[in-house]
């Protein structure tokens, strides 16, 4: 008998261990483990590709993406960026004329529709930039913006610094051709043209959120450089929205896309830069590195667009003006009101596999320090934090003042010290007993 209850014991004792280990294998570390589910074999045929969105810059999909790789003619997206910085700056108009010199002419690979010494418009040139990839077209705005080509080659290395570009990502012109392919390479100029697919990435979501006035020319299928010209400029992006009635392009139309910026060379292979807006999400993707078949590319880049279209979304977390659970207000000196309410100073978003739960969140808040607590107090001014994790991902925005609190008086702040000395004197007394 005493065998059997010992018998008992030990396999209460084994059964109970089984379910602590079952608890802990499936409840330790949730987001690991939901990262991991996550990940998907895309099987893309590609050297490196990457998936952001693009108001958030979250990393949907990445595949080999910090290898610097020739990038080709998506080069052109830094001309394109300067481009445009200059015209925002007032620096220069769009219909200000550019000369092509005898170097921009004659500069090799796609483009040569532009003579030497025609003029043409800043918005011709970079039209033909932008939808035709004319690497002419590009030296020209680039000699027209830098001075000399060399000197615009320095400023697009300065903004890939500024934008948080790898320190790996380097340009030698402004065309994105390899240096056996360029003529006329300036003796401090070294290296060859290199990024990476997220430095691709990071460059096409600061091009459009700076300037998205680009997607105004980077969505044209087909268009005339001269209104005397006999055939309008293709432009090598077949995933254009704007491709859907073209007879020998419509297998290619993906609804939606309207950018941004196709580039091949022998070194580089076939790659693309595309962005898609669709349901109020945007999407940025890369590949680089594919071969065999022009097409290839919007292949590969129809697998990343419909991954992240068919598995994620946008989640706004938290709304603006919204009051913080375990920080609604906190404590102000000096002021007419002692004490004011705190709400989020904008809105919060997620991009978020589809269905997640509000409890995924982790949302923790903290006030500022009290030394800053101190009225007057404006309306909307920062008093403290508020930083939401979710799933490796972390942000943080301002918790601000939900009304004004004014500075009091002499006479009002020392009746309230009295008050307050009495509080605490009968609050020990009672304390005591």
């Amino acid at each position: 008998m005493k065998k059997f209850v010992s018998f008992k014991r030990k396999m209460a004792w084994i059964l109970g261990v089984c379910l602590l280990a079952q608890t802990v294998l499936f409840h330790i570390n949730p987001t690991s483990v939901n990262a991991i589910a996550g990940e998907a074999d895309l099987k893309l045929d590609v050297k490196s590709a990457i998936l952001m969105e693009a108001s958030t810059g979250q990393v949907i999909y990445e595949y080999n993406a910090d290898e610097p790789l020739p990038p080709a003619s998506m080069t052109k997206m830094m001309t394109e960026y300067l481009t445009l910085e200059a015209i925002k700056d007032g620096k220069l108009n769009w219909d200000d004329i550019v000369t092509a010199s005898k170097n921009a002419a004659e500069v090799t690979g796609s483009g040569q529709l532009i003579a030497e010494n025609e003029k043409l418009t800043v918005k011709q040139m970079f039209s033909a930039m932008s939808i035709y990839s004319a690497n002419d077209a590009s030296v020209a705005l680039a000699e027209r913006l830098g001075g000399t080509e060399e000197k615009f080659v320095q400023m697009m290395n300065d903004k890939a610094r500024e934008l948080g570009l790898s320190d790996q990502a380097h340009f030698i012109d402004p065309t994105g051709l390899s240096r056996a392919d360029l003529k006329n390479v300036a003796p401090s100029i070294q290296g060859e043209t290199l990024m990476s697919a997220r430095d691709s990435a990071k460059l096409a979501y600061n091009i459009i959120k700076d300037h998205k006035e680009v997607l105004e020319f980077t969505k044209i299928p087909a268009q005339k450089l001269r209104e005397r010209d006999k055939d309008p400029m293709i432009n090598w992006n077949y995933m254009l929205e704007g491709n859907a009635n073209s007879s020998g392009l419509k297998m290619y139309a993906y609804p939606g896309l309207d950018g941004l910026k196709t580039g091949s060379t022998d070194d580089a292979g076939y790659c693309f830069t595309g962005t898609v807006e669709r349901d109020g999400m945007r999407l940025i993707s890369v590949v680089m590195g594919t071969v065999g078949k022009i097409t290839k590319r919007f292949d590969e880049t129809r697998k990343l667009l419909d991954y992240g279209f068919t598995n994620y979304e946008i989640k706004t977390v938290l709304n603006a003006d919204t009051e913080i659970e375990s920080l609604k207000l906190v404590n102000i000196k000096k002021g007419v009101q002692t004490k004011v309410s705190l709400v989020t100073g904008g809105n919060m978003t997620f991009v978020v596999k589809k269905g997640t739960k509000d409890e995924e969140f982790n949302i923790t808040a903290e006030q500022v320090e009290e030394s800053k607590l101190v009225a007057p107090i404006e309306k909307g001014a920062k008093l403290g934090t508020v930083k939401v994790t979710y799933d490796g991902n972390e942000k943080t925005i301002d918790l601000v003042a939900k009304d004004e609190v004014e500075k009091a008086g002499m006479f009002r702040l020392f009746f309230r010290g009295i008050k307050n000395f009495f509080t605490d004197m009968f609050q020990g007394i009672k304390d005591m007993f």
